[in-house]
This record gives C-alpha cells, sequence and structure tokens, in this order.
C-alpha cells in the first residue's frame, strides 16, 4: 500500500493519499484542503484517484471534495448519516466557524461492514459514531483510517451537533480496542498512534 499524508487547511486535517501498488488506483481520505497539492503529488507517483473518502462530514474534512471530484471524475463516499451534511454549511458547521464551506452531494455511501475495494486492496468500514453520528474508520491489515473518532492520547469532540460523549465512548471501546493492539491508527488530526497505546494511555478512553 502506498500511503502519504497531507497536514492541510487552519485546522491542520490529516489528509492521507492511499494507493495500491498493483493497480495504481488511489483515493484521498478526507481532502480538507491544498486539493491541488495532493493531486500533483498522486500524479508524481503515477496514481488515478477513483475516490474520494470523507470520514465524516465536518467541513474540515470536505473542503476540497467539489476540486478533487472536478479534476477527476472520482466519486464523493460518505455514510448516509452524514450525507445531508456535505452541501450545506449550516449542517457541516463552516458556517458555525464563520464561514462557507459546501461540497457537492454524495455519490455513493460507505455502510458499517462493507468491504471497499480499491485496486487489489480491500478495507472494511467501521461505523464509529459519536464525534458525529455518521463518523467511520477504514481497516486495512494493520492499518486504520479513523478520521476524527481518536486521536493520540485524546478524541473527537462531542460537543458540537450530533456528537455525544457515550456513544463516542462506546464506538471506541467496541469497534477499535477490540483490534489488535499492533494497529497503526492515522487519525484525522495529529500524530499516528497504535490501537495498543491507545488503549493503555488515552486519558479520555481507558481500554
Amino acid at each position: 500500500m502506498i500511503l502519504e499524508t497531507f497536514e492541510v487547511g487552519p485546522f491542520m486535517v490529516n489528509c492521507y493519499l492511499v494507493g495500491c501498488e498493483t493497480t495504481h488506483d488511489a483515493m484521498i481520505i478526507d481532502p480538507g484542503d491544498l486539493g491541488d497539492m495532493v493531486l500533483e503529488r498522486a500524479r508524481e507517483l503515477n496514481l488515478q484517484v477513483k475516490h474520494i473518502i470523507n470520514t465524516h462530514g465536518h467541513a474540515d474534512h470536505i473542503k476540497d471534495n467539489g476540486l478533487i471530484k472536478d479534476r477527476t471524475g472520482a466519486p464523493i463516499w460518505i455514510h448516509p448519516l452524514d450525507a445531508p451534511m456535505l452541501p450545506v454549511p449550516n449542517h457541516n458547521l463552516s458556517a458555525f466557524f464563520g464561514f462557507s464551506i459546501s461540497s457537492p452531494p454524495a455519490d455513493k455511501f460507505l455502510e458499517d461492514g462493507q468491504e471497499f475495494k480499491l485496486g487489489a486492496l480491500s478495507f472494511k468500514i467501521i461505523h464509529t459514531p459519536g464525534h458525529s453520528q455518521g463518523g467511520v474508520c477504514l481497516l486495512h491489515e494493520k492499518v486504520l483510517f479513523c478520521g476524527d473518532t481518536l486521536f493520540c492520547e485524546s478524541i473527537g469532540r462531542t460537543d458540537l451537533p450530533g456528537g455525544d460523549f457515550d456513544t463516542l465512548e462506546q464506538s471506541i471501546r467496541n469497534r477499535i480496542y477490540t483490534l489488535d493492539d499492533d494497529i497503526t491508527v492515522y487519525p484525522g488530526h495529529g500524530p499516528a498512534t497504535s490501537v495498543g497505546f491507545e488503549k493503555h494511555s488515552n486519558p479520555f478512553v481507558r481500554g
């Protein structure tokens, strides 16, 4: 698997470029800004962007959905519960922070337990509500992309519309901490971590 990380936008979102070494198909996870730079890097790596993945519908993770879709024709994927957030600034919380972001609507939906294919790679979709109602993680072997569900020694905010601490805690305990300890966790903000480290060190949700 080809994996590159870009810290983008004023909220320092981790945007991930993920590619299949066999087919050179690629997806961009959470294109929150700097879409041109991410696409240029994809071209340098001879990757063809086939999918746009939103781990959830907050504005800082979706800003360049439209740009990337226009340039590549790639469909936008998101969980159906967060799909209504994409085109509406009041729903995706950009209006809450004093600006206006509108994404094209979702083309396809990510459902819990779904097998998502990227070339020869296979990802399991894991629904992890709590930060938002439709938050999802993507699991491939020993790699987990978890959006804003879990951070290194922290968790996603639950004080915004659609957030709920008890729901997020259960998502982390039952959907992430039950995975192998040696799985590397790539969050929506901040450094990578591991399932095992968070189970023992996360001050908000202990394993």
